[in-house]
């Protein structure tokens, strides 16, 4: 009955959307530090999604809540953009795994390898560190080389990514996911003791400051440039997702996917179609690591820990594997949930134990349980959502319309050599 009700939804009417944004925009620019207000005008990015409107008019309102709406209203908060910027960024890298995960079915648990390698890329070039290993005193750079970098961040990512690859092709399944974990947590402890013999990496201590982005000599290190700079990278990385899922390309990491033994066996190749998904997954990342070095002026390697793999890999799971608007919903769900949520109630446990209404051990306090969040979550998903929240579609052939066409008049492949054989027996 449930599936029923679901298939009959024909989507939210427009105008309830719009009265949806106009009253919680109205809320958040009124009413200072309201999270709900806050939480309503970031959800209406869902709303849109499931809006009863055509294509180009769900993307028109989406912009203009994204680019107009949030930094008007929002715009002079600096938690509110500091939040936003950080749903970005983890959006970002999970769309960059969705391509490994969610296409390819590769199950990687050392994606964070590859956003430690973007980001100490900048991090060493941007600041004097790179003095300790180069002659002729040529750095720290200035901040205007933050938009170069993001393509250098990208290379070195990718190159990370095929290095991952090539000795990783002939496992699969949970032995990939072993050989990966081992792979995120040797590139950590080579950044954490790349301090000597030659100090490259400064080891423990991290490297600081790192600048931030300058564009036309104006200087963007605030969260709201932040903001900006991660919608565009953002935009970016859904067009690649798009303009792959219906490529030649795509439809090889789907094939490998389902059955690696039957792509094989259309001749698609495992070892470039493979390499081809570590590369464009951990590029995505390393571009995302020069921002997150950018945006912190520091980092260290505790910074890129396994549970941070595991973190972006329960949000692709959670909004759906190989579903973009599922990834994106995930990735925003599961942010929100360890930077504002989780945080809010824990102050609001706290405010109830000072005022004497309850008695509350620091032991139970609900932000030291975000693991055990994430896998009741998971849990309820797999039994009710086993796809994820918004499940990947599969796109249908119209199979009357293709064996009506002229390539479904005659036979092919080895339909044709079979009835060639069973002619030239018969004459």
């Amino acid at each position: 009955m449930a599936n029923m009700k679901w298939k009959s939804f024909n989507g939210i009417p427009l105008v309830v959307t719009l009265i949806w944004i106009a009253v919680f925009a109205a809320s958040l620019h009124f009413m200072d530090k309201s999270v709900i207000a806050f939480l309503g005008i970031l959800s209406s990015i869902v709303l849109v999604y499931y809006t009863n409107a055509s294509k180009a008019i769900k993307m028109v309102i989406g912009a203009a809540v994204l680019l107009i709406v949030i930094p008007l209203v929002a715009g002079d908060n600096r938690y509110y953009m500091e939040v936003a910027s950080q749903v970005g960024i983890y959006v970002a890298m999970a769309l960059g795994l969705n391509i490994v995960v969610g296409f390819a079915g590769l199950l990687d648990l050392g994606y964070v390898a590859f956003f430690a390698a973007g980001a100490y890329a900048y991090a060493i070039f941007s600041t004097s560190q790179a003095n300790e290993f180069i002659a002729g005193n040529l750095f720290p750079l200035n901040g205007e080389w933050f938009w170069p970098f993001l393509i250098v961040g990208l290379i070195v990512a990718a190159v990370f990514g095929v290095l991952l690859g090539l000795p990783v092709l002939r496992v699969k399944g949970d032995y990939l996911a072993i050989v990966t974990l081992g792979f995120g947590e040797i590139i950590r402890i080579i950044f954490n003791n790349l301090d000597k013999p030659i100090n490259i990496t400064n080891g423990p201590q991290g490297i600081t400051p790192i600048p931030s982005p300058e564009l036309f000599g104006l200087k963007m290190g605030t969260p709201f440039y932040f903001y900006f700079i991660v919608l565009f990278v953002i935009a970016f990385i859904v067009l690649a997702n798009i303009r792959f899922e219906h490529s030649r390309l795509g439809r090889a990491w789907i094939a490998v996917r389902e059955d690696e033994l039957a792509a094989q066996s259309m001749g698609i190749s495992l070892l470039n179609t493979k390499l081809a998904a570590f590369a464009t997954g951990a590029s995505f990342a390393g571009v995302v690591g020069v921002i997150f070095a950018a945006k912190q002026t520091f980092i260290d390697p505790t910074s890129f820990t396994l549970m941070e793999s595991i973190g972006i890999l329960v949000m692709v799971i959670l909004g759906g594997s190989g579903s973009i608007p599922g990834v994106v919903l995930g990735a925003a769900f599961v942010t929100i949930l360890q930077v504002q949520l989780l945080k809010e109630f824990s102050n609001f446990l706290h405010s109830l134990q000072q005022s004497g209404i309850i008695n509350l051990p620091n032991q139970l306090d609900p932000s030291k349980f975000q693991r055990l969040v994430f896998g009741i979550m998971l849990i309820l998903v797999a039994l009710y959502r086993p796809n994820g929240l918004i499940p990947a579609k599969r796109k249908k052939n119209d199979l009357d319309a293709i064996k009506a066409s002229k390539f479904g008049q005659a036979k092919l492949g080895i339909l044709s050599k079979i009835s060639q054989i069973s002619s030239g027996k018969q004459s």
